[in-house]
């Protein structure tokens, strides 16, 4: 569709925004340039060209589906996974050939991997022990780390004792034991419950914020994305299709994949002239500067008002479902396709409802 990028000109797009966020956020720590991974008959690489940058002391969270290669990202940046071109650095230095156990670089994995054979100090103090650390310093640090993960006093208890939750903070003490250079997490809350993810989130944010802790995560949950991080990056088939801050990828999505990734389904091909997007549900005002051809158009449900009957395209209400802070209506348009809007509970209509909708011009996003 005219207006999205080719998919050749995406490692270039690319590799700008990368050098674009390096040059305002300072010297970089953690440098990718043009990394690919390649497995044999898989469809496409697992990384490919990939350019990234993090500065010191910046949240970078990777987001996308199964399959988008950011563990590989990971993994790559650990020295778990060889490159077959492109390179990483580290503090400017060229890490090929250097050794997973000597890059400084702590991973925190879902499933925790905890020595089980070990309490929890025992798990906490065995990086400081493998960096000479003395028995003393080894307990100072072990004593730290636990009050700051919330579990002071805790350094005699059993692995096995642990709830899941206890078993994540003892696995990021753990992991920030050595003080490395950068933190690197992988899914590191996918085996918590919903409530626990979203407490434990705030409390990463703010243990990392106090460290001044660099990071590097890759995670499914846009929620868990968007709570920790200062900028997101979102992977498609090996690449980067769009990295920004939170507040950017959420409200300027990059193009019709990321849009949906992010849970936007009022997606419809539009034909731009005039400032106004000419689609299969009327005619929509679009934001100053767009540029006139076919493009892709995004409505938020938040844009998705209720009007009376007679003031706007007429719908049915298909479904509605209650979502803790608001309700979601599965709206049937007269003309184009369904539509999600979102509303109060006070006001939602039931099912078999005729409701007349209009749009937000603040929430209409034009896509590419």
């Amino acid at each position: 569709m005219a207006g999205t990028p080719r998919r050749s000109d995406a490692p270039r797009a690319d590799a700008q925004a990368e050098r674009d966020a390096a040059t305002s956020l300072g010297a970089p720590l953690l440098e990718i340039e043009a990394a690919s991974v390649r497995f044999a008959g898989a469809a496409y690489p697992a990384l490919g060209a990939v350019d990234l940058r993090v500065a010191a002391g910046e949240i970078v969270c990777v987001l996308g589906p199964s399959g988008s290669g950011k563990s590989t990202l990971l993994r790559a940046v650990a020295g778990l996974q060889a490159l077959d071109s492109g390179r990483v650095r580290l503090e400017g230095r060229d890490q090929a050939g250097v050794p997973a156990h000597r890059r400084g670089v702590g991973l925190m994995f879902q499933d925790h991997q905890l020595f089980p054979q070990r309490d929890v100090g025992g798990n906490i103090a065995f990086g400081p022990r493998m960096h000479g650390a003395t028995r003393e310093e080894q307990h100072t640090r072990v004593a730290e780390l636990l009050r700051m993960v919330g579990l002071p006093g805790a350094a005699g208890r059993a692995v096995s004792a642990l709830s899941g939750g206890e078993q994540q903070r003892v696995a990021l003490a753990r992991a920030l034991a050595p003080s490395p250079r950068l933190l690197m997490l992988d899914e590191p809350l996918g085996q918590l419950d919903r409530s626990l993810r979203e407490r434990l989130v705030v409390e990463l944010r703010e243990l990392f914020g106090t460290l001044g802790t660099t990071v590097l995560a890759v995670t499914h949950d846009q929620g868990e994305a968007f709570a920790l991080a200062d900028r997101v990056v979102v992977m498609r088939e090996g690449r980067i299709a769009q990295s920004g801050t939170p507040l950017e990828v959420w409200q300027r999505p990059a193009d019709a994949f990321v849009a949906r990734f992010l849970g936007f389904d009022n997606l419809v091909a539009a034909t731009v002239a005039d400032g106004v997007a000419d689609t299969p549900w009327g005619k929509l005002p679009v934001p100053p500067g767009v540029p006139d051809g076919e493009r892709e158009v995004l409505v938020r449900p938040t844009g998705v008002r209720l009007v009376e009957l007679d003031r706007g395209l007429a719908c049915t209400v298909a479904a509605r479902t209650f979502r803790g802070t608001h309700v979601s209506l599965a709206l049937d348009p007269a003309t184009g396709p369904r539509l999600e809007a979102a509303c109060t509970l006070r006001v939602a209509p039931a099912p078999g409802a005729e409701v007349g909708v209009a749009f937000d011009p603040d929430d209409v996003v034009v896509l590419g």
